[in-house]
């Protein structure tokens, strides 16, 4: 498991080295056009014109190309005509990069080296191809879609309800993916869901183990703004001087193994379940397939009975604002032994997950229930539909744009 994280884990950008396009501009012209543009900004003078004309002299050259050059070109901040110069070229190729380009026969030897090692197999190309499909196209859906989440589905901002929409938009990807030919789907498809849950764990280290500065460190792809860190500190601007004082950021240490293992084997039954039953209630019927929406999305939630506001009064009051219900997984798993589990005190007993039953004072909200599960079966219909059009050979060559998914509510 860790190995092949680690082979799955992703360069960071300033190891990337991308070539300048500099085909249809050389360097000459280039230097010609940098020499012209600093002479008219810091002396426009009428000789200025004849000097822009004349060739550029090697030593121009090499020092207009170098970035050295371009970084001393720029103006001071006390100068009237300040203008901030940016290189295009990016980051400094390094001493590898360099050799194997300047040499043929040292980036064959390199370009062999490489496969032999399997970077340029069908298993490593469909890795780092699935990265792309689950960072553009899956991970962001709960940030696209948060106000039908959060309004219609009900959904509090939580690390659990993250979870259970992305989820949902892998195995809807998956469905696709397996549909490729017998040689690549296993591939895109186990990649896929390696890139999901390393981007879990992760996300679940950042929970269980803030840091102690008020910079949170980055995920395995990007941070979400759809749930809440509830032990992320508070910058001073959000907490003290009109909401009490900021909330600090306090030494902790390394979130144990444990915790963290026992989290993953409860997300990895609740990707089995959701996936398992989608799957039926997609060859069934639509009745089906909107009970394993209630039960997986919405959070089954009235599964005990919805409770109905009593007869007003005092102790009938207390009784209802006091109300807390949720429903239990009665299938049990790997971490939950439903043996040893008390259901009614777990039914009362709060998760964290923000997902329980209506109070009686909110009971209205079940009314919408029906036709949200009506339009998330139409979505995952059409879903289906659309990424069935798209050819294997867009989704092999990486053509993500065409994966991307529509509105749930159209």
């Amino acid at each position: 498991m860790i190995p092949r994280s680690l082979l799955l884990r992703r360069l960071p950008p300033h190891r990337l080295c991308v070539p300048a396009q500099l085909s249809g501009s050389p360097v000459r012209s280039l230097a010609t056009q940098a020499t012209q543009k600093r002479k008219t900004k810091t002396s426009p003078r009428p000789a200025a014109s004849a000097q822009a004309n004349s060739p550029p002299s090697s030593s121009t050259i090499a020092s207009a190309s170098s970035p050295a050059s371009k970084l001393s070109s720029t103006t001071s901040p006390t100068s009237p005509s300040t203008s901030t110069q940016t290189n295009p070229e990016g980051p400094p190729k390094s001493w590898l990069t360099r050799k194997v380009e300047s040499s043929p026969v040292a980036k064959r030897i390199f370009l062999g080296l490489t496969n032999l090692l399997g970077y340029g197999s069908p298993k490593q190309l469909a890795g780092r191809r699935a990265f792309v499909l689950y960072k553009d196209v899956c991970a962001p859906r709960p940030e696209e879609e948060e106000a039908f989440w959060r309004n219609s589905c009900h959904l509090p901002p939580t690390f659990q309800s993250w979870f259970t929409i992305t989820n949902f938009h892998v195995w809807l990807l998956t469905a696709r993916l397996r549909a490729l030919p017998v040689e690549h789907a296993r591939h895109y498809e186990q990649a896929l869901l390696d890139h999901f849950f390393i981007d879990v764990e992760d996300r679940i280290r950042a929970v269980l183990q803030p840091p102690t500065s008020f910079e949170l460190p980055t995920p395995y792809t990007f941070k979400s703004t759809f749930y809440i860190n509830p032990y992320a500190p508070l910058p001073e601007g959000e907490g003290g001087k009109e909401g009490g004082k900021a909330r600090k950021a306090r030494p902790r240490g390394r979130a144990p193994d444990r915790i963290v293992i026992r989290q993953m084997k409860i997300f990895k039954e609740q990707w089995m379940g959701m996936g398992i039953s989608l799957s039926l209630g997609l060859v069934k019927s639509d009745q089906e397939l909107a009970a394993a929406i209630w039960r997986n999305l919405l959070g089954a939630r009235g599964a005990g009975g919805i409770a109905l506001p009593s007869s007003s009064g005092a102790n009938s009051a207390a009784e209802t604002n006091g109300y807390f219900r949720r429903a239990v997984n009665l299938v049990g798993g790997e971490v939950v032994n439903l043996s040893k589990v008390d259901l009614e005190k777990e039914e009362r007993t709060d998760d964290g997950s923000g997902v329980h039953d209506f109070p009686p004072e909110e009971v209205d909200k079940y009314l919408a229930y029906p036709e949200t599960m009506l339009t998330l079966v139409r979505y995952i219909r059409c879903e289906l539909v659309r990424l069935a059009k798209v050819s294997d050979e867009d989704i092999l060559e990486g053509d993500w744009e065409k994966l991307k998914f529509s509105k749930v509510q159209k």
